[in-house]
Formats: structure tokens, C-alpha cells, sequence
């Protein structure tokens, strides 16, 4: 299986698809959304709002995902959008499965869009609380089954902060 870990910042990994841990609103806030809508430009939130919204108002609900092009992140060609679990709103428990949903969509858009490598940032574990600690377990157990199925693609674990990259390494048993 194609999975690595990676230290850095998410705009300027060398693949094709790139995640953004958004809100379900894509209205482009701090952290990985913040620096994705920075380095993509303008045209990245224009392409955002041209996906409908739901009853709530939401372009992306909790778990699902959806797909921009990059713009200005390259080599990117696309950025996948989703919206994880929010642990200020929810336990942990009940956010667990929305996380693992999170990993399984945004592969399943890599694939659709003809990706052959996908990066992550670790999904929901900055202003949304999920435990940093538990989020790699739930990460690597998707990508592992989805690449048992899609060995075409290539997953890659972008760890921003070395407490991230410690977790994922752990996790993986590298």
C-alpha cells in the first residue's frame, strides 16, 4: 500500500488532490481551510459557492466531500473540501464515525476526479477538538481499506506539527 507521512505545509505537497479540513459552509476560515483559500486565490471560494446548498444552508454537511479545482496550489489539480465532525458540538464518540466518513469521501473523490495521490491534513484536530491522539487510528484504518480496493492511489498524511507527525508515525508503525 501507497501511504506516507509528510512534514509541512498542505499547498505545497507534490500531489494531485489536496484535502481542506473545511466548515460546512466552505466560507474559508483559519488553519488548513485559511491556508488553502490563501494559496489558491479568489477563484477557490468562487467555486464553492456554486455548489447548492442544503435545508441547513450547508454546501458540504459533516462527513461528505466536494471538489474544486487547486487554482493557485501547485501541482494540485484538485482540492477536495470536507467538512469533519465538530467536537465543540458533539462527543467524540458520535464524531468518530463522521471522521472515518471524512477519509472515506475524500477518496472516493480522488478516484472519481482520476487522482493517483491524495494528501491529508489531520481532519477535525484543530479549533474542532477532535483528540489528536485518536484521529490517526480512525485515518489510517480507512485509507488502509480503501487502498485494499484502489491500490492506484496514493495516500499521504500532511502532519503540519511534529505532535501530529509523531501520532501518525506511531500509528503506522513506521
Amino acid at each position: 500500500m501507497k501511504i506516507r507521512i509528510e512534514r509541512g505545509d498542505i499547498t505545497k505537497m507534490e500531489t494531485e488532490a489536496v484535502v481542506n479540513a473545511a466548515n460546512a459552509v466552505f466560507i474559508g476560515g483559519g488553519g488548513v481551510d485559511g491556508a488553502i483559500h490563501r494559496a489558491a486565490g479568489p477563484e477557490l471560494a468562487k467555486a464553492c459557492a456554486k455548489f447548492p446548498r442544503n435545508k441547513a444552508g450547508e454546501w458540504c454537511p459533516t462527513g461528505e466531500a466536494r471538489t474544486t479545482p487547486a487554482f493557485g496550489i501547485k501541482p494540485a489539480k484538485w482540492v477536495i473540501h470536507t467538512a469533519g465532525p465538530d467536537c465543540r458540538e458533539m462527543g467524540v464518540e458520535e464524531a468518530k464515525p463522521l471522521l472515518a466518513k471524512c477519509y472515506r469521501s475524500c477518496m472516493e473523490e480522488a478516484v472519481k476526479v482520476g487522482a493517483k495521490s491524495i494528501a491529508f491534513p489531520a481532519i477535525s484536530t484543530g479549533i474542532f477538538g477532535f483528540p489528536k491522539e485518536l484521529a490517526p487510528a480512525i485515518a489510517v484504518k480507512e485509507a488502509r481499506a480503501f487502498l485494499a480496493a484502489h491500490p492506484e492511489l496514493e495516500v499521504v498524511f500532511c502532519c503540519f506539527g511534529e505532535r501530529d507527525a509523531a501520532c501518525y508515525t506511531a500509528e503506522l508503525g513506521a
